[in-house]
């Protein structure tokens, strides 16, 4: 007698649903082990088959972009590269004057305090002067604003301060002849929300962690 056994393979989508829970699990396994290395995950039920579900973001698919979408994403490349590349300076930037007004609430002497004032401008000239100057207008434009984030102030206000209200005039009428102005105040929420979002962006990753360090490398070298 010949006995014919009923052997159920199982469905399409039970397979596709293993083979997702599968490759979610070793990618999850892959950055981070938990104590159990067990990754929970929803799952819809279709008759005998438990599909592992997990959401996932929308993807448009779109044929061709349009010319004025095509030049606004090319105005936004170049802003978030201007951006990765000056916002280390308006970081480091920030920490200096932190740091010089600290130190100079200690000095009681004006004469003294210029003296201080001329050594760090000596040393800050000494080892970014060439970086600075290979800058195009558009990325100082950039750098304005960023250091108005970072301090709170815009850089007209910190010049006269620093180097007295003549050379803050001087400045600024250097700056307007490149269609760039220090008394500019930076507006996140308006015409600078751009760039509001690439910083954000930039502040999130491991890139500005090794800045910060490097803001507090200089702020060390800067007193020593």
């Amino acid at each position: 007698m010949v006995v014919v056994r009923h052997i159920e393979f199982p469905s399409i989508s039970a397979l596709v649903g293993t083979w997702i829970l599968l490759l979610w699990f070793n990618a999850a396994s892959a950055q981070q082990k938990t104590a159990t290395d067990t990754i929970l995950l929803g799952a819809v039920i279709e008759g005998r088959d438990t599909i592992p579900m997990v959401f996932m973001d929308d993807v448009d698919v779109i044929d061709k972009l349009p010319k004025r979408w095509v030049r606004r994403q090319t105005e936004y490349n170049r802003l978030r590269y201007n951006i990765y590349k000056t916002y280390p300076y308006a970081v480091i930037a920030a920490g200096v004057l932190k740091d010089v007004y600290a130190y100079m609430e200690h000095i009681p002497d004006e004469k003294a305090k210029k003296q201080y004032m001329k050594s760090v401008e000596k040393d800050l000239k000494a080892k970014f002067k060439g970086e600075l100057e290979n800058m195009t207008i558009s990325q100082g434009q950039v750098l304005v604003k960023l250091i108005n984030r970072q301090t709170g102030r815009n850089c007209y206000s910190i010049i006269k301060e620093v180097k007295g209200g003549f050379n803050a005039v001087i400045y600024q009428s250097v700056a307007l002849l490149f269609n760039n102005n220090l008394k500019k105040a930076y507006d996140p929420t308006g015409d600078d929300k751009d760039m509001e979002q690439i910083v954000r962006e930039l502040e999130a990753t491991n890139y500005y962690r090794y800045q910060q360090y490097q803001q507090q490398q200089q702020s060390q070298t800067t007193h020593n």
